[in-house]
């Protein structure tokens, strides 16, 4: 069955060994890791994909509004 395009908001982050890691907030447990970008990129189309597979139940993804960052 051929789904319709759908967009995802996806979280890039590096972590301390310098590979990149992707995070998909609405998809539960949706995540991957690579040390490059275009890599990453591959990697999260693949994990989002198979992460729709087995999601029984519509996702309605929220509006995203932004990234803040806070020092304290």
């Amino acid at each position: 069955m051929k789904r319709h395009p759908r967009s995802f908001n996806v979280i890039i982050e590096k972590d301390t060994d310098g590979f990149f890691v992707a995070s998909v907030p609405e998809l539960r447990g949706c995540h991957t890791q690579a040390k490059s970008l275009d890599l990453l990129m591959k990697r999260v189309r693949e994990a989002i994909d198979l992460c729709l597979e087995v999601e029984s139940e519509e996702i309605e993804s929220p509006e995203f509004l932004g990234v803040q960052r806070i020092t304290v």
